[in-house]
């Protein structure tokens, strides 16, 4: 099945219309764990998506020498600063205070603007088998991952997993994926999909969304997302839509779809050269509105 800006948007998963009688704790409690020196605009631009996406609560869990810069980017979303080396980079025995934060939280995002080490590596696997909740992995998420191939056969709840294809070639350890025509490309991300029993979405050009069961193929979106920081938007919508009741599946192919008409109503206001992650956040509310029951 194709999901496009063509085909019947009523197809797609919806997101329940919202009760009068509702509060903020109704939409989920999203948790992004990421940011490092140097990279804290990737975990902002994922706290804003889950924001805009719809979640009620959203707490940004990063390390401590970067929280008063991710802090005052936006008052809407909760810090909470993690211990962190000399680097910059979260250490290790930030793990107790993620476990406390998780015994709140409703969905997860791990990896926008992580960076990489070997104490992250352990911190990154952990989580993946231990944390119950669904969870999104990206970018250096999947990087820590990609080391430890065991893990990947074990998670320890939902998880969705967004790689472009540099790094799915890195979780299969398969560099001619990168090569490979869409049809091989499709199969391997069933594959993967079905044998690390995960949601995979294999971003780029006609992302593919797939549990290893069912297989979908997006067609909204354009060059213009080529940008640094796009992949950190859906990361964190996606995460909002599990906050507020969707499958992981569901979850994964309206994010995916909703992204990529933000990036197109953004390239018809802008176009596509000038095109920039941020303004993705902007244009994502008239997207949810076109596919919403509002």
């Amino acid at each position: 099945m194709t999901v496009g800006p063509t085909d019947n948007v009523d197809a797609l998963p919806c997101l329940p219309q919202r009760a009068a009688e509702s509060h903020k704790g109704d939409y989920g409690r999203a948790l992004v764990i990421g940011g490092s020196q140097g990279m804290s605009g990737a975990v902002m631009l994922a706290g804003m998506a889950a924001l805009r996406g719809g979640a009620g609560l959203v707490t940004l869990a990063v390390p401590s020498s970067i929280q008063d810069v991710v802090a005052g980017f936006e008052p809407s979303y909760l810090t909470v600063g993690l211990p962190s080396d000399a680097s910059g980079l979260l250490e290790e025995r930030a793990r107790g205070d993620i476990d406390a934060l998780l015994d709140r939280a409703t969905a997860v995002a791990v990896g926008p603007g992580l960076g990489r080490s070997a104490a992250l590596t352990k911190l990154v696997c952990g989580l993946y088998a231990d944390t119950s909740q669904p969870a999104v992995f990206d970018a250096d998420g999947l990087n820590a991952l990609s080391g430890k191939p065991d893990k990947l056969v074990a998670p320890g709840g939902p998880r969705i997993l967004t790689p472009h294809v540099g790094e799915f070639a890195r979780l299969t350890h398969e560099k001619n994926i990168k090569k490979a025509d869409f049809k091989t490309r499709t199969a391997a991300a069933v594959d993967f999909a079905r044998r690390c029993r995960v949601i995979l979405v294999l971003k780029g050009h006609q992302t593919i969304i797939t549990d290893g069961q069912q297989t979908f193929v997006n067609t909204t979106g354009n060059p213009g997302m080529a940008t640094g920081g796009s992949g950190d938007v859906l990361t964190g919508l996606t995460t909002a839509l599990l906050c507020q009741g969707l499958s992981p599946l569901d979850a994964a192919r309206l994010g995916v779809y909703v992204h990529g008409r933000a990036g197109d109503l953004a390239a018809d206001e802008l176009g596509q050269v000038a095109m920039i992650a941020s303004d993705l956040l902007q244009f994502l509310a008239p997207a949810l509105r076109e596919v919403s029951s509002e």
